[in-house]
């Protein structure tokens, strides 16, 4: 049986391999074309173009990751049929499930082996490749920590006019509200300190605010120091002037714990987690329900219909993901609820066509 687990393993690791360098280069290609009108600008050549495309490499991959992987079980078990091989397991006596189960390991080994790759490899290849290219263009490079920002962090609202190197801020402005919302005092510094846990304002300006009365009254007072402790970190700060997609799932989870706490909207935040974390359930379930295909309908089928059949269950999948979480956020439904049910239902679906086609 270990013979045989390891023929099968290697035959969709052929051809996953296969999928991944064929559709990674026509991606990469097209990609390559959108840069040719700009080479020749200032000092952007042929060279800076193919190393730039060569840095989206990692994120093009990982973007195709479920196309990759359920295009290479599709295609390898489909060749195996097609060699009548399967039908030979089979007779041997091999039930339906154990050759799911080989499968299965295969594709779940690729899905951690992508997971790890998007997590850690393609944040940091993706923002070197736009520095890269604005830097061949010629163009200003502007890096997420030296733009600024406003956050809110409990009852504090805070605007940073320029983060220097996520230790300095230049024109930093503190307004504090209290219990009832109302203004209770605003601080402004020329250049505060960051260590992760505290901002410390520099030479401030404190105008403390007496709402109690008929009239507001204003004291104004000049410190040279004003301290103030914050639950946000320089990541989360970066994180503010990316997209959800754009993020790792650990900034995803700061980024929806410190705006739920903060009592802010995290739904954009929350759709992108949860479907980042269904998304391997998800691709699980796909693969299981292309194994009936397989031994069914796609057993004597072309390799066209083949990889037709898995480009549309996974852009079937992809727009059910990309649907429900719009409508989850429309509607104001429960984001992990919308993001689950639809795998939920594709492994019932799954499971019932797989017990069908063992039993017969």
């Amino acid at each position: 049986m270990k013979i045989l687990d390891r023929y099968i393993a290697k035959t969709l690791l052929k051809y996953s391999l296969s999928v991944m360098v064929i559709l990674v280069g026509i991606f990469a290609f097209f990609k390559f074309l959108e840069e040719v009108d700009d080479i020749g600008r200032p000092s952007y050549t042929l060279v800076d173009a193919l190393t730039y495309i060569g840095l989206l490499v990692p994120s093009i991959t990982y973007m195709l990751s479920s196309l990759i992987i359920l295009l290479g079980a599709i295609l390898g078990l489909g060749y195996l049929a097609s060699n009548s091989e399967l039908i030979i397991m089979r007779g041997a006596g091999i039930p339906v499930t154990e050759i799911t189960k080989t499968t299965l390991k295969v594709s779940i080994a690729f899905i951690m082996l992508m997971i790890a790759f998007g997590e850690f490899i393609v944040p940091i290849s993706s923002d070197y490749a736009k520095q890269y290219r604005a830097q061949a263009l010629g163009q200003k490079v502007v890096g997420a920590n030296q733009q600024g920002f406003w956050i809110k962090d409990s009852n504090h609202f805070i605007h940073v006019d320029r983060n220097i190197n996520g230790q300095v801020f230049n024109k930093v402005t503190l307004i504090k509200v209290n219990n009832s919302s109302e203004l209770d005092s605003v601080v402004y510094s020329d250049s505060a300190n960051f260590d992760g846990k505290t901002v410390e304002l520099q030479q401030s300006s404190v105008y403390q605010i007496d709402s109690s009365k008929s009239i507001a009254i204003i004291d104004k007072q000049l410190l040279q120091k004003y301290m103030t402790e914050v639950s946000f970190d320089q990541g989360l700060i970066q994180s503010l002037k990316k997209e959800p997609k754009e993020l790792s799932t650990w900034q995803l989870f700061k980024q929806v714990n410190f705006l739920s706490n903060n009592d802010l909207s995290a739904g954009t935040y929350e759709v992108e987690l949860y479907s980042r974390l269904m998304k391997p359930f998800t691709l699980i379930a796909m693969i299981i329900l292309s194994v009936p295909f397989v031994f069914g309908s796609l057993r004597n089928s072309t390799l066209g219909r083949k990889i037709f059949m898995g480009v549309v269950i996974s852009l079937f999948f992809e727009l059910s993901s990309r649907i429900g979480g719009m409508l989850s956020l429309r509607f104001d439904l429960n984001h992990l609820l919308s993001a689950s049910l639809p795998t939920a239902a594709v492994f019932i679906v799954a499971l019932l066509m797989l017990y069908r086609v063992s039993a017969r």
